[in-house]
């Protein structure tokens, strides 16, 4: 049957070729992605390890393994720092992905932080995140909204407020299957508020930089949107950046652990940057390494971003990401016409 679908497949157009072709992917897909073909197995991680504490990364941050407050990028600040937004001047459109698969956790979302058109150099960034973690097991959806602004009272000094709204809903199921035991809220969120972050970055130099930042700090009392404190401390140069950074979490575990982390940038041949990192979660009571490359030049960035646990429950996190640079088209407006 194959020979002969081949044989009457030489008759035909390269056009008509070419539609029998994409029909045949058409098919393919339409039966790999068909809702009751297959089911993959419920995730055995614990779910805490998988949601990683709500945090949205994008592929720096990852790579460096969190250790990025003092010097995160704008696009960067807006989930780890609102106040480093301002400490460029920059127009970016960013976009990110995360894949973890032994949590069976899939996110993607899309970024945007100006700090250019204010006359008054007020920052502000907006991104919202979609986010699936173990559909075939506790099956957790959110979707997360930031909003941010920041303002630098001097050339060392900056200040940021953050507000996030997270809905999320969890309609998994326990061994007892639909009961009110270990049943899920089918479609109902069972988290759906706003929180309040707060950052101060300080900079001595232009190579030095000091940063606190508060997440969540209306304490809502709930592991899906943790009370932390962290800190960092770095020095940077045009071709690298070193940083250590601690957090104290006050709400996941009960009690307050510590993460500790550390970071380490180069930049080779101006346009590519390689990154590694360090992390200890008390809580998880983990270790875990990190890296990632990427490509920057005026206009364009493209990142990749890995983390992997060592030691403790093992996971993969990969983030990927591009950014666009708005600013260096000149289709932005001019600081003289902003607010």
């Amino acid at each position: 049957m194959a020979e002969s679908l081949r044989s009457d497949m030489r008759g035909l157009s390269p056009k008509a070729l070419a539609c029998v072709r994409a029909s045949l992917l058409v098919c393919a897909a339409a039966i790999v992605l068909k809702p009751d073909a297959a089911h993959a197995d419920p995730s055995d991680l614990p779910p805490e390890v998988g949601y990683n504490y709500g945090a949205i990364e994008t592929p720096r941050v990852a790579a460096m393994n969190g250790a990025l407050r003092a010097f995160a990028n704008p696009t960067d600040s807006l989930f780890i720092n609102p106040a480093g937004m301002p400490v460029t001047r920059v127009y970016h459109l960013g976009a990110l992905a995360q894949v973890w698969p032994e949590a069976s956790r899939q996110s993607y979302g899309a970024v945007i932080v100006d700090s250019v058109v204010s006359s008054a150099r007020l920052a502000g960034g907006l991104g919202g995140t979609w986010t699936q973690q173990d559909p075939d097991g506790i099956d957790r959806t959110s979707t997360d909204l930031r909003f941010a602004l920041a303002y630098p009272f001097s050339d060392q000094f900056f200040v940021g407020l953050g507000m996030r709204y997270l809905w999320l809903e969890q309609n998994g199921y326990g061994p007892l299957g639909r009961s009110i035991v270990s049943g899920g809220l089918d479609d109902e969120n069972i988290v759906r508020g706003i929180t309040f972050d707060a950052g101060v970055t300080v900079r001595p130099s232009p190579e030095f930089a000091l940063a606190v930042v508060g997440t969540n700090l209306n304490n809502p009392d709930t592991s899906f949107q943790p009370t932390v404190l962290g800190g960092g401390v770095g020095f940077g140069t045009d071709v690298f950046t070193v940083e250590a950074d601690v957090e104290s979490d006050f709400t996941t575990w009960g009690s307050t652990t510590l993460r500790g982390m550390g970071g380490l940038e180069v930049l080779a041949g101006d346009f590519f940057p390689i990154r590694a990192g360090y992390r200890y979660d008390d809580g998880a009571k983990s270790h875990s390494i990190s890296g990632g490359l990427g490509y920057i030049d005026r206009t364009f960035a493209a990142e990749l971003g890995l983390r992997r646990v060592v030691s403790g429950d093992a996971v993969t996190a990969v983030v990927i990401g591009f950014t666009y640079h708005l600013e260096a088209t000149q289709l932005t407006p001019s600081p003289g016409t902003g607010f």
